[in-house]
Formats: structure tokens, sequence, C-alpha cells
């Protein structure tokens, strides 16, 4: 089963509490882990065998991108970041989906480049280390500024 399509039905039912905001193309969730404060993600709605952007139709591929694009800026805005990083993998889950990553100075500590480099070059038990969850408290703030900023753009 497709973990990207699970977290999309629990946003349907209700129960995902990562959720954001539903746009045309696709779901805006705060990542579960927040080593890069602020991480969100961008869920393509449909999978089926559309697991590379150029599969999609040009109407839809941009309109996705434009998508991302925004989500991107609200993240930037609403966590303060430096640079943003945004990466469409898929080669752990095939569903189309953006990771966001806003970045600062430092964020790798002195792992890569003499501490700078891409989010990967950090060492992964500690990007998702359970210590990186946040509270709910924390969860529902960062929401709250997350949709603002999104509310403002769109």
């Amino acid at each position: 089963m497709c973990i990207v399509c699970d977290r999309i039905e629990m946003i349907k039912n209700g129960v995902n509490p990562y959720f954001v905001k539903e746009l045309d193309t696709g779901y805006v969730v705060i990542g579960d882990n927040q080593h890069f404060y602020g991480y969100t993600l961008f869920l393509y709605k449909e999978h089926g065998n559309k697991t590379e952007l150029f599969h999609l139709d040009t109407a839809r591929r941009l309109k996705f991108l434009e998508e991302m694009s925004i989500v991107a800026e609200a993240v930037s805005k609403a966590f303060v970041a430096e640079k943003m990083n945004c990466e469409l993998l898929g080669n752990g889950d095939v569903h189309l989906h953006w990771h966001l990553f806003p970045r600062t100075k430092g964020d790798i500590e002195n792992y890569g480049n003499n501490g700078r480099g891409p989010v990967w070059w950090y060492p992964m038990e500690k990007m998702y280390s359970d210590e990186n969850r946040p509270s709910e408290e924390e969860l529902a703030e960062m929401k709250r500024k997350l949709l603002a900023e999104l509310d403002k753009l769109l």
C-alpha cells in the first residue's frame, strides 16, 4: 500500500493531525519530524500511474508546480527560511509529493561541507528522531502560521 495514499485517506476521514489545507492539485501537510523547522509536504491528490511529473498533462503539471511554489513561499514566510529546498523524489514513495524544507544557517550542524549542503547530508537517524516530533501545541501553532500565510497568497 502507498503511505501517501494512506495519509490522504486520513485527511479525507478528518483524522490526519498534520493536515493544513486542500488545494486544487494536492494537500498541504506539516511533516511528522521537524529537525528542519517548518518542513512541509505537498501531496498530489491522485496516485494511479502518475509517478513522475512528466506523466501529468501539461495543464495539470503547471497547476501542480504553481501550487507547490505558492506553498513553498508560504512555508518560507511562516517559518522564516533563509533558503527553501524543494524536492520531488519518489524513490521511496512513488506517489507524487513535494518535500519543502525551510533552511537556515547551521541546520545540518557540522555535517556536509562545513555545515552547508542538502538536507540528506544530515544523518537520517537524527533527522527522523522522535525528539523532532512536534507536540500537539507546537503542531497547532505551526499549522496556524502556515495556514495564515497560505491564505494571504491564495
